[in-house]
């Protein structure tokens, strides 16, 4: 028998989504002004295959904790485990202003520092969205986990833009405490929040992570989710100092671009899906998402770098939602941790596996070359399956 939640949801946009918005738009402004780290490895001396490293070894932790996190959203509750997510979020950028000097100094703390920041981000990613899919109605879940990600994709444009703002005239010490800052107002809001979800004293033992992870659609689901964390590496740790190699002065222009494209065509491809399907859109998400990335290939000036934006916004604002919106769809809200845990966790294993890998490329061919590698990768996608007759099989009866 499904767990009772711990408030009510009569409708999509109440105060408990509004709020949660809020928290995530702060937290995730927080981490997407780390799209601009890049700039301080390179400022100390690090070459592409660090930049690849320490970016990947955040979402690395991500992978390697999530089915212990997995489950300790299933069984403490969404919101409190948000919480402890966002304090570890508040805390590591300040602990980056210790680092001083050349690169290989301070090497090992720093993976060390970014270990820890991908555990809080996380039981952030998959906590929040968890919760939400608790609370909004299951017929118009592909509209609410859109719409709601359009906090996220508002803090990945404000974060960069911010940071480079603060980097520029103050440096890399006001850079990290502005992203703690950020990080702790979202921690705040959310604070007086409900939970979503509270297990019963007496549940039935409930399925494993494991367990969970081999089920038909939730491999398809990982698999994609995985692709589209290679593409997601690739724009979030090697547009900036490409674009600095170029000389572009405005590098935030991509990600305004990016978060802009993502938060129009939200609306429109929810609705979508919620009425033909997440299959018949993944296709079209995969095609956009891998164009953002293959115009990379061609940049040379502030033109190339907003086309490239907004092609990958558009993917993005379609892609992410609808992956997650099939890898809950159907499924009991004391698995729901998990299944969101093997959603995002394939992300960040794409993520980290992308950054090294793709961090090599560019040392090894350039950064054109680099991104070439992550389009195609996405693009292979769209020879997972046949994602539209695969879907419906797996959709499971609510509580079953």
């Amino acid at each position: 028998m499904p767990s009772p939640s711990s408030i009510s949801h009569p409708r999509l946009y109440g105060p408990a989504f509004l709020v949660m918005a809020a928290a995530n738009f702060f937290v995730v402004s927080s981490f997407g002004a780390f799209f601009l780290f890049p700039l301080f490895v390179a400022h100390h001396g690090g070459a592409g295959r660090d930049i690849g490293i320490l970016m990947g070894a955040m979402a690395l932790s991500s992978v390697l904790c999530r089915p212990w996190i997995s489950e300790i959203i299933d069984g403490m509750g969404r919101k409190r485990s948000y919480t402890l997510g966002a304090v570890l979020m508040t805390l590591m950028p300040l602990s980056y202003l210790t680092f001083q000097g050349p690169l290989e100094s301070f090497y090992v703390p720093l993976l060390i520092v970014r270990v820890l920041h991908g555990v809080g981000m996380a039981f952030c990613y998959t906590a929040v969205f968890t919760y939400v899919a608790d609370i909004v109605p299951k017929e118009r879940l592909n509209e609410g986990i859109g719409m709601f990600g359009v906090s996220g994709l508002s803090g990945l444009a404000f974060g960069p833009t911010l940071g480079e703002a603060v980097i520029d005239h103050f440096g890399f010490g006001a850079f990290f405490m502005t992203a703690s800052a950020l990080a702790a107002v979202g921690l705040g809001l959310q604070l007086p929040l409900a939970d979503s979800y509270a297990p019963l004293p007496a549940e039935p033992e409930r399925p494993s992570f494991f367990s969970v992870l081999k089920r038909r659609k939730t491999i398809l689901v990982a698999a994609l989710a995985f692709l589209f964390g290679v593409g997601l590496a690739a724009s979030g740790g090697f547009v900036s100092p490409f674009a600095k190699q170029k000389g572009l002065a405005f590098i935030s222009l991509y990600y305004i671009a990016y978060s802009t494209a993502a938060i129009v065509i939200r609306p429109f491809g929810g609705r979508l899906a919620d009425r033909f399907g997440e299959g018949r859109l993944l296709p079209y998400a995969l095609v956009l998402t891998a164009s953002g990335l293959l115009v990379m290939t061609l940049l040379g000036g502030a033109g190339i770098l907003l086309t490239a934006g907004l092609f990958m916004g558009c993917g993005h604002g379609l892609l992410f939602p609808t992956l997650n919106t099939l890898a809950i769809r159907g499924e009991a809200p004391e698995v729901r941790g998990k299944v969101t845990g093997v959603f995002t966790g394939g992300i960040d294993l794409g993520s980290f596996l992308g950054s090294v890998v793709l961090g090599y490329i560019g040392d090894w061919a350039g950064y054109r070359a680099l991104f070439a590698a992550a389009g195609l990768a996405v693009l292979s996608g769209l020879g997972l399956g046949k994602i539209r007759r695969d879907v419906p099989q797996e959709v499971r009866p609510e509580g079953v």
